[in-house]
């Protein structure tokens, strides 16, 4: 693969030459559709994972292709967010997976057989990659191997730009509203330094420290104090 395709999807400036990289990548492997998901999983009783997806699904399809009912039957799915082998399907791992059903819905706009790869990332983030077309993978093992191996490659390379464009795409309103209380607070808790040592730093007490945190936890929607650093630096507030 020409290492200008790679550049191009982790050099992206904004959303839409992201997305155009990406088509490109998948066109260059014989693939017409690529769908990339930067999946953020929340910690924390009740906690659900956040999706933000870029792909060229068909328009007809989006309603079912963004459906989470599906997405919780669907193998692929279920694969790459458990588990970061690189994953071939077709219609016999619909199948096997009593999800044939799912199949049926799919193949007709273009989904047939497809490959799937999924990368780690810090903070509880994942960026999952894959790419499908209507017709059968090929049987050489060395072409499909290559393939497979151009996909985590591409991954690799387009994890950080996911993360500072699909992010972004959502809109900076999403972001919480601090108080400069609450960003001094953050910020010396992200030095290690305990709610005691923060409250005699600022001149306030231990449980005034405490009770700003407990909002924090709140307007971040975490559970602990490393989860909000993370989440504020995440965020950009930090």
């Amino acid at each position: 693969m020409n290492l200008q395709r790679y550049e191009q999807v982790s050099q992206a400036e904004d959303f839409a030459s992201f997305k155009q990289g990406l088509i490109d990548f998948a066109n260059d492997l014989d693939f017409g559709l690529i769908a990339g998901v930067l999946a953020y999983e929340h910690r924390g009783p009740g906690a659900k994972t956040e999706y933000v997806t870029i792909s060229n699904t068909p328009t007809a399809f989006l309603e079912a292709f963004n459906d989470a009912s599906n997405a919780k039957r669907d193998p692929v799915h279920q694969h790459v967010m458990r588990h970061s082998t690189p994953l071939i399907y077709d219609q016999s791992l619909y199948v096997n997976a009593d999800a044939g059903d799912l199949w049926e819905m799919q193949a007709p706009f273009g989904y047939r057989a497809g490959l799937a790869v999924s990368v780690h990332m810090p903070g509880y983030r994942r960026f999952l990659l894959g790419v499908d077309r209507d017709k059968a993978l090929p049987k050489d093992s060395v072409k499909l191997n290559r393939m497979i191996a151009d996909l985590q490659l591409l991954a690799v390379h387009a994890q950080d730009a996911a993360a500072r464009l699909l992010l972004s795409s959502k809109g900076q309103d999403n972001k919480p509203k601090l108080s400069v209380r609450q960003l001094e607070i953050l910020k010396l808790t992200m030095e290690g330094k305990s709610a005691w040592v923060v409250g005699s730093i600022l001149g306030i007490s231990e449980n005034t420290v405490n009770y700003h945190m407990k909002q924090l936890f709140k307007e971040l929607d975490v559970s602990n104090k490393p989860h909000a650093v993370l989440k504020a630096m995440e965020l950009g507030l930090l």
